[in-house]
């Protein structure tokens, strides 16, 4: 059945409070999650990990901005009502498909300090120094989010509206505060052992004990004061203007790598979009020092000449070859990816057609190829849980799909003085030592090794499917390493089960990332007999926490795919709040 068909009209119905218990609920039965219906525009539409932000977006495109402009306004916003991941001392990627046609992405990844090297995170025997890479001062990459919010501005924008008018909802929350919601007192209080052990983020998040309640108004008035600076004097204000003087003296106070003339020096880039094709739709995501996009193609690319549709959704037979399928794009993703601009990563022998046909050469319906088996491709070389994604299309069809972050929970922990904002600990995605895994237990390879200036390599996904020459899917999601899976899923879930978009978003998710060697589900992904086939076939399960210092049902989730759906007959904007996110919304005129 065509995806298309089974698009129904929408009303605004969101899932509150318990966003798990729904999940859990849902996925048991999985007929019942085409119950939960889209939220329909005819025009313009955001999907967030916040109603504030998403309405913020919504009212920047009434007032004749176009998804550029409200893209902008609803990542600053996210930067005051969502501070476990909406940033401005992160970064992150977008990708964009205009009504025109033309696709590109604008690179705002954090890059390494020029005080930087290959081995800072070592002890003297050469070991991983637990904890060096991902609390503190000496965790944070450069920011590079409001470089890429004003390139985004300055290049894509409307030009009906300024800079300074897209900073003013963001700047007026900080300043006059927003309700805390259940789910960010939880949240704050969840994140005390890291954000109580910097002075400034205590302060302010913790409020020195007095742990913020549900109803309570939050104010930041140094953040909205950081806000104003920039309105005033412009996005470069934040790298070389009063606020990047704090920034940096706080830094050389505190034992930091980040200086003056690294803010000085940085810049976003516009690059190439990376695109494909799968069953007729156009995809178009994220390239190098993103691996997501790559992996994506591979993947998809595996799949193309299996009939998917055939298969019972999460059978036995298709998490099986799901999961072959993502063990050996990880492979590749370990070996050969990193930034583009220090290292040569050979896209287009990873994505040619015959390549990809090679990898699933040893592919056995019956057994689990073991990831050790799976040896080093001939190919010659010459990330974060809590990061947020966000959805927008506007009325004449751009699309904009962003995926930032400060990579851990609230970051490396810290919040520069004076300054209202926590910092990312983006350092962490570089290879600390090559072979050794990362935070998120991926295996890091010599492209990924840390040097000055360069860019970590991520596994942020920001996608969007096109059809007919009309965008069809915006979608991303957070998740460290389980983004580019999720993402997977979602589009399959759309093109091959034929899908409306809330099912596709709310379906259970697994993951595997090729070492280690396990497949990690949301529970109730598949029926016991189903993981009794699997494990027949050699697969082993970790159903553990993916994420660390987040309540225990929430550590289970994979992901948050805000995600936006276009009809093709109609043009009806159809958008899908993830509901493991207990805040998010989508709202559209």
């Amino acid at each position: 059945m065509r995806p298309d068909s089974l698009i129904r009209p929408a009303v605004h119905s969101r899932l509150r409070g318990r966003p798990w218990l729904a999940l859990v609920l849902v996925a048991l039965c999985v007929p019942a999650l085409a119950q939960r219906a889209p939220v329909e525009a005819r025009h313009g539409m955001v999907v967030s990990a916040s109603q504030i932000a998403s309405q913020i977006g919504v009212d920047i495109m009434k007032r004749g901005g176009n998804a550029a402009d409200a893209a902008v306004a609803t990542g600053l916003a996210l930067a005051v009502v969502y501070p476990r991941a909406g940033n401005l001392g992160g970064g992150g990627f977008a990708t964009l498909r205009l009504a025109s046609g033309k696709a590109t992405t604008i690179d705002f990844r954090e890059t390494a300090p020029a005080a930087a090297s290959r081995d800072m995170y070592l002890d003297a025997g050469g070991q991983v120094v637990a904890g060096a890479s991902t609390v503190g001062y000496k965790a944070a990459g450069v920011p590079g989010t409001v470089a890429g919010m004003a390139l985004l501005h300055q290049k894509y924008g409307s030009g009906k509206l300024s800079w300074s008018e897209l900073l003013e909802p963001a700047r007026r929350l900080a300043d006059q505060g927003f309700p805390v919601s259940t789910n960010l007192a939880r949240d704050l209080r969840s994140s005390e052992r890291l954000l109580g052990r910097f002075a400034e983020s205590k302060r302010i998040f913790l409020r020195d004990g007095k742990y913020y309640e549900a109803g309570e108004t939050f104010r930041q008035p140094d953040l909205a004061k950081t806000l104003q600076r920039m309105q005033k004097s412009g996005a470069r204000e934040f790298y070389t203007g009063d606020t990047a003087k704090l920034l940096a003296a706080d830094m050389k106070a505190n034992g930091g790598t980040i200086a003056l003339a690294d803010l000085a020096a940085y810049e976003a880039v516009e690059r190439p979009a990376l695109t494909g094709s799968y069953r007729g739709y156009d995809i178009v995501t994220m390239g190098p020092p993103s691996s997501g996009g790559v992996a994506l193609l591979q993947m998809l690319g595996m799949l193309a000449p299996r009939d998917v549709a055939a298969l019972d959704f999460h059978s036995a037979a298709q998490i099986h070859l799901f999961v072959e399928v993502m063990r050996r794009a990880f492979r590749d993703r370990a070996s050969f990816l990193g930034d583009a601009d220090y290292v040569q990563v050979p896209i287009e022998r990873l994505l040619d057609k015959s390549y990809i046909t090679s990898l699933m050469k040893d592919f056995d319906p019956d057994h689990a190829t073991p990831s050790d088996a799976l040896r080093a491709s001939p190919i010659p070389p010459a990330e974060s849980t809590d990061t947020t994604h966000f959805s927008v299309v506007d009325a004449a069809g751009n699309a904009v799909s962003i995926t930032y972050t400060l990579n851990g929970l609230y970051g490396n922990g810290v919040t520069v003085p004076g300054a209202g904002f926590l910092l990312n600990n983006e350092m962490d995605d570089f290879t600390s030592k090559v072979g050794a895994p990362n935070g998120y237990g991926l295996i890091q390879g010599e492209s990924n090794a840390i040097a000055p200036g360069k860019r970590p390599l991520s596994s942020m996904t920001p996608t969007i499917v096109a059809r007919n020459g009309k965008p069809f899917l915006i979608t991303g999601s957070p998740g460290g390493p389980t983004i580019i899976n999720t993402v997977f899923l979602v589009i399959t879930n759309v093109i091959d089960f034929g899908m409306n978009v809330t099912r596709a978003v709310d379906a259970p998710r697994f993951h595997h990332q090729w070492q280690p060697d396990t497949i990690r589900y949301e529970p109730n992904f598949a029926t016991s007999e189903t993981i009794e086939q699997l494990a027949a076939k050699g697969h082993r399960f970790g159903q553990r926490r993916l994420y660390e210092n987040v309540p225990v049902d929430e550590g289970r989730n994979q992901g948050d795919a805000e995600s936006i759906m276009i009809d093709p007959k109609s043009g009806a904007r159809l958008g899908a709040n993830d509901i493991r996110s207990a805040d998010s919304a989508a709202v559209g005129y």
